[in-house]
């Protein structure tokens, strides 16, 4: 089974926990100083929300895998399409022990497919990223600036 996972920043944390356990009906499962985590099972989500100096709004999205097995499937999938994956390796990151695989879709935004394992007592660190690879920070990099689309209409 797997969970869809998306990772908002925010400007104030105490109030967005607020805002979110009021909409979700739920406390969060994690909280600490810079980060909370909803793991709702209505709607089937990994909800995670953070304030550690990136601009507000979507950070990254991604599918939470329950076995390394499934993992390893969306990765094959990912590099079996021609995208370039970034994979880790028991990586400290959002206070949790986890594998992963990075990509980025065609329009800029980026993915991480993961498998989480155990707990950690610090928010995560950085990872070299390989040659000519854009640098993730722990939870994904900040999105790339685009220019903004102006509506034709409505």
């Amino acid at each position: 089974m797997k969970r869809l996972h998306l990772h908002v920043a925010v400007d104030d944390l105490a109030h967005s926990i607020g805002f979110y356990s009021t909409l979700f009906g739920a406390a969060p499962s994690v909280t600490e100083v810079d980060y909370a985590k909803w793991m709702l099972d209505d709607p089937r989500v990994n909800f995670a929300i953070s304030r550690r100096g990136r601009a507000a709004g979507l950070d990254h999205v991604g599918i939470q895998t329950d076995t390394s097995q499934e993992l390893a499937e969306l990765a094959a999938r990912l590099k079996a399409a021609g995208e370039t994956t970034f994979d880790q390796e028991a990586a400290t990151c959002c206070y949790a022990r986890s594998d992963k695989s990075w990509v980025t879709d065609p329009s800029g935004l980026r993915w991480e497919t993961f498998h989480t394992f155990g707990t950690a007592t610090a928010y995560g660190e950085d990872h070299d990223p390989p040659p000519g690879a854009e640098a993730p920070s722990c939870c994904g990099a900040a999105p790339p600036a685009v220019a903004p689309v102006q509506p034709a209409c409505c």
